[in-house]
């Protein structure tokens, strides 16, 4: 599993300051995508070594989100963060539209499931088919309107 680029951001997993790191060779391709250039399959392998380079030169995080990849080399990575960066919270985009068999729960604290659909919107959006669940003893609770603006 590959890496484009990393970015630190306020939003993606809210409530948290996450090191959001955006992996390539996405293989959903969903039309109207902010991130075609994901699709392609280029950057730097994402071995655990690479991780704990990213984690300890981002201070102040206290989120990890894997932005695409494939569940179980994702499931491998949440797990050793979870193992030697406890403190730390695990996130995952994935733009399957149901839960991979290959994900432990117990491995991630935020979970966004959902292909990009043009016509309904992005996670922002009320309408979205995407959702962002908050993974609490192993249980899946949908917190997707923390995405929407207050009111909607």
């Amino acid at each position: 599993m590959k890496y484009l680029n990393t970015m630190i951001t306020f939003s993606e997993f809210p409530d948290e300051i996450a090191l959001c790191i955006n992996i390539t060779n996405c293989s959903f391709h969903c039309p109207g995508c902010h991130s075609p250039e994901l699709w392609e399959d280029i950057g730097t392998e994402l071995t655990k070594e690479k991780l704990s380079t990213l984690i300890e030169s981002s201070n102040g995080i206290t989120c990890v989100g894997f932005m695409g990849g494939t569940p179980k080399e994702v499931n491998s990575l949440g797990e050793y963060i979870k193992v030697k960066y406890p403190n730390l919270k695990v996130g995952w985009y994935w733009g399957g539209d149901e839960f991979p068999d290959e994900i432990e729960s117990r491995n991630f604290d935020y979970i966004k499931i959902g292909h990009y659909d043009d016509d309904l919107g992005g996670i922002d959006n009320p309408k979205t088919n995407q959702r962002f669940y908050h993974m609490v003893k192993c249980m899946a609770i949908d917190c997707t309107s923390k995405f929407w603006k207050h009111g909607e």
